[in-house]
């Protein structure tokens, strides 16, 4: 008996090979694959802080619907007035923690730590147009 399966060639990848999809999956040079890779980081990082204030406003209404339904109820009170409270420090850890950020990197004496695409023409040695860090080869300090 002749084993077909063996026979044949089966393709486990496309012709061309794998790709990811979207932008992140048409990348052709590393220049661009920097700057790809910088805007999602960005866009990521935007995302969450948008998602963390629309977060707040949920818990703040809920907390406050909370609050004015207890009633009498000391528990309820407590508990609405804890959820309030989580929100707003949940909000100021958010919006606290760029600005700490900043604050190590000017400490430290690199002024442009939150500039993605600089530091991955560092890394790289590219001298990409991408960002305003210095050209890609140099460290900017204080």
């Amino acid at each position: 008996m002749i084993n077909l399966l063996a026979a044949t060639s089966i393709p486990i990848a496309p012709s061309g090979g794998f790709k990811g999809f979207g932008p992140l999956g048409n990348v052709t040079s590393s220049i661009e694959a920097i700057e790809t890779f910088s805007k999602f980081i960005t866009s990521t990082i935007g995302i969450m802080t948008v998602v963390a204030v629309i977060w707040f406003i949920f818990i703040f209404i809920t907390g406050a619907i909370a609050w004015m339904s207890a009633g009498g109820d000391k528990n309820a009170l407590e508990a609405a007035k804890k959820r309030i409270t989580t929100g707003i420090i949940g909000l100021a850890v958010t919006v606290i923690a760029i600005f700490v950020i900043d604050l190590i990197g000017n400490l430290i004496g690199i002024k442009d730590i939150l500039n993605i695409p600089y530091w991955f023409n560092l890394i790289t040695g590219s001298g990409g147009t991408t960002g305003g860090g210095g050209g890609g080869r140099t460290i900017q300090f204080y």
